[in-house]
């Protein structure tokens, strides 16, 4: 299994100098699995670069996952090139939605004036597939949800394949359970022992007073989470649109520092755009 992060901003997308290290795009991944299958996680700005390379690999069948439907995980999705060539395929799971909410929020992306081209004038073939709260498969990966702790709910996700597992838990509220939410006790559990666990950490300890119930976490309660769970690499996500590289470096060196002081092993960092993983 290979993990490629294309965006890790959250809210909005960002540019210029202090944004070089860690990148501007909000939230993509792409997953490359042992059967060949490609599996993408929401369609932040960072999807654009995806379809670019996607097209320029003359790959054209996709599975496409969602976290949840706010805007900075949906705005790139009209940009996604192969949604406009007739050869591609696309599998849009439900999951975490009800019955043709993904259809309907896409289509509302799309709409004029918002948009000049309208969802039904896809030319690409879009199937639609059912989930449930129950894990599924994807080729050779299987594929836990979990629920999020986020205003207008959601869901992480577990993908495991070959005993190797990757937990993404984005938009995660640790401080504050939301309806539809869990305790952060199960998170813990949901993380427990994986190869990867890349984690929300939107917040500093001096931020979250006047963020409760925006729906992030504190990038220290991330790392207890991360260090209690015992996973094996731990990446600070969603980083705030206006944390520069230089911040965020100073996020992930006091996270050393913690670990260091705990006599642990937890390799910490933050992701950023075009980082791939292994497992």
């Amino acid at each position: 299994m290979i993990i490629k992060c294309w965006g890790s901003r959250g809210s909005t997308p960002v540019s210029g100098a202090e944004y070089i290290k860690y990148g501007g795009d909000t939230t993509c991944l792409e997953i490359r699995t042992n059967s060949d299958d490609i599996i993408i996680v929401d369609a932040g700005t960072g999807i654009r670069r995806l379809g670019n390379r996607l097209m320029d690999e003359n790959r054209y069948k996709y599975n496409l996952l969602f976290t949840h439907s706010h805007w900075d995980h949906l705005m790139g999705f009209p940009f996604f090139k192969p949604l406009y060539e007739e050869k591609s395929e696309f599998r849009m799971y439900r999951c975490p939605f009800h019955s043709k909410f993904v259809e309907i929020i896409l289509s509302r992306i799309m709409t004029p004036p918002s948009f000049p081209v309208r969802y039904s004038e896809i030319s690409a073939k879009i199937e639609y597939m059912e989930t449930s709260a129950a894990a599924f498969e994807i080729g050779s990966v299987t594929i836990a949800p979990i629920p999020i702790s986020h205003p207008d709910k959601g869901s992480g996700y577990k993908f495991t394949e070959d005993g190797k597992s990757f937990v993404f838990l984005t938009d995660n509220e640790l401080g504050f359970i939301h309806p539809g939410g869990l305790p952060s006790r199960d998170y813990l559990e949901f993380s427990s022992g994986v190869d990867l666990l890349i984690h929300d950490a939107e917040y500093t300890p001096e931020e979250y007073p006047l963020k409760i119930e925006w729906g992030h976490s504190v990038f220290t309660e991330t790392l207890d989470l991360a260090i209690e769970a015992g996973v094996k690499r731990f990446g600070l996500f969603h980083l705030n649109q206006e944390r520069s590289d230089q911040q965020v470096d100073q996020m992930v060196d006091i996270c050393k520092g913690i670990i260091a002081d705990r006599n642990h092993s937890l390799d910490c960092f933050a992701v950023g755009s075009d980082m791939t993983f292994t497992l």
